[in-house]
């Protein structure tokens, strides 16, 4: 696999690691609060919601990074295709539903190394 792809995939993992802080440690701390808009109170009243979708965020990353690290590069092609299309429709959908900066933030990203790795492949 091209050396992009992989540092495309690196970068959404890592990403997927920052998020998972932010919602799993940060949540009600200033720089969580800021990440995502919040108050104090709207911080606390969701932060156990908030942990849980950080959690989910780290699965996405643990498999990035399995794919990435996966001995057989065919099978680890297919790994990260697979956890790169749960992005990007994690992206869209929160991009829809909650935030169209998510867009941005993770649809695209994961749009642009999906693209390198089907390239690459």
């Amino acid at each position: 696999m091209s050396y992009l792809a992989s540092t495309l995939v690196a970068l959404i993992a890592l990403e997927h690691i920052y998020i998972l802080i932010l919602e799993m440690f940060l949540w009600t701390t200033p720089t969580g609060r800021r990440a995502f808009g919040m108050k104090p109170e709207q911080a606390e009243a969701t932060k156990v919601m908030a942990a849980n979708q950080g959690l989910y965020n780290g699965f996405l990353a643990a498999g990035l990074i399995w794919g990435l690290m996966h001995p057989d590069l065919g099978l680890g092609y297919q790994i990260q295709l697979f956890f790169l299309g749960c992005v990007l429709v994690a992206g869209l959908y929160g991009g829809a539903t909650a935030s169209r900066k998510i867009f941005v933030i993770q649809a695209l990203p994961a749009a642009l190394a999906l693209s390198a790795v089907l390239i690459a492949g």
